[in-house]
């Protein structure tokens, strides 16, 4: 029997909030209008059929009443955990991280190994799976429990082929990796680059929960950005939105892995950070050794971490000029850095707009490395309860 156009709008309408629940965890009714625009009541209505299917639970926890008021502390649901699994896998430049998840998002196991990712695409495709079987027999999990899989790739990904859409990783040229893990595995995959999915992450689960506008920036062996606007991630027509490490800040500049000249990560990355820090040391640096020698007060790191983080904060400046977010969240491998975000601050403080710039914080990640798998995982959820309705 065909579906009635109000069947179908119900439908999109209880995607929303599972897709919501996934991504942010516990929430009041009050939240899920506010996050997917409903009405109080029409969200009310679709809680109580979530509910009834089994999808949605309330939990024994209370929120805060909305804006800090004193009455009554709101009743929470959150996702049903379900039958079944769902995983997160994390493609670095240099390692593979699984996590295997309850239905709910709840991470069970978890385990990283060192790969090279970026020259053989088959082969950290076949550790990524032999290692999440391995992790869901650890979890008491047999293959067939798993639902769906979320995964994170290091480069942007062309939303129409799904294949990785530049020459930023040689050894995948051709290859469309969430079709070939999902070939491996068996069930579905759903990819997405580690920009958009340090955002997903964050703003569920980490520094930037509870906020609409926000820039998930990551400063490490490239500088990306994930943008979410209205709650929602933005990707763009062609999935390349927020690649803001190809800005060009020099039209005479060094060569970019991009092909073009001059780009902002040619002058902000780790690999040139450490490449211009390295002349001024006898031992051989590391990120987490500049991090290190940051923390005990060491002035020349300092300040190359904070004109970096100027660099970056001028092409953030207009970014933040055009979708006005309300936190930039800074993460990565050099987001630690107490130094690059005072220059983004700094920067920002400068370039942008007035009324722009006050009103954006700018805040360290809370998630650390696990950002990219957290939000694959998030990804998986999202994608395996919207499945169900």
């Amino acid at each position: 029997m065909a579906t009635t156009p109000l069947e179908r709008l119900r439908s999109t309408h209880r995607r929303a909030v599972l897709s919501l629940l996934a991504a942010e965890g516990a929430s009041s009714r009050a939240d899920l209008a506010r996050g997917t625009g409903l009405s109080r009541t029409t969200v009310s209505n679709l809680v109580a059929e979530l509910i009834a299917a089994g999808q949605v639970v309330e939990t024994s926890d209370r929120g805060r009443p909305h804006k800090g008021g004193s009455g009554r502390p709101p009743v929470l649901v959150t996702l049903s955990p379900g039958v079944g699994a769902v995983a997160g896998v994390d493609l670095g430049h240099r390692h593979v991280r699984v996590a295997v998840a309850d239905r709910a998002g709840a991470v069970l196991t978890e385990e990283q190994e060192g790969v090279d990712v970026d020259e053989d695409g088959g082969r950290a495709l076949d550790r990524a799976a032999d290692l999440l079987r391995r992790l869901l027999g650890d979890a008491g999990l047999a293959d067939g429990d798993l639902q769906a899989v979320g995964m994170c790739v290091p480069a942007p990904l062309d939303r129409r082929s799904s294949r990785v859409s530049s020459g930023i990783l040689p050894g995948w040229r051709d290859v469309s990796p969430g079709e070939e893990l999902e070939r491996r595995l068996g069930v579905p995959v759903f990819a997405d680059n580690d920009a958009n999915l340090g955002a997903l992450a964050e703003l569920g689960r980490g520094a930037a929960h509870g906020s609409a506008h926000v820039v998930y920036l990551k400063v490490a062996s490239g500088v990306g950005a994930g943008i979410v606007l209205g709650g929602r991630l933005h990707r763009g027509a062609t999935g390349r939105a927020g690649e803001i490490g190809h800005v060009q800040v020099g039209e005479d500049g060094a060569v970019c892995r991009c092909g073009n000249r001059g780009c902002l990560e040619t002058l902000a990355a780790a690999p040139r950070l450490l490449e211009v820090l390295q002349r001024a040391y006898d031992e051989p640096l590391t990120v987490p050794r500049v991090l290190a020698l940051e923390t005990d007060g060491d002035a020349g790191v300092r300040r190359v971490l904070n004109d970096a983080g100027r660099v970056i904060g001028r092409a953030l400046a207009d970014l933040c000029n055009s979708i006005n977010p309300e936190v930039v969240v800074v993460g990565g491998s050099l987001g630690g850095s107490l130094a690059l975000r005072d220059g983004v601050r700094a920067a920002v403080d400068r370039y942008a707009q007035p009324d722009t710039a006050a009103a954006v914080r700018v805040v360290p990640a809370v998630l650390g490395d696990r950002a990219e798998v957290v939000g694959a995982v998030t990804l998986a959820t999202t994608r395996a309860s919207a499945s169900t309705v």
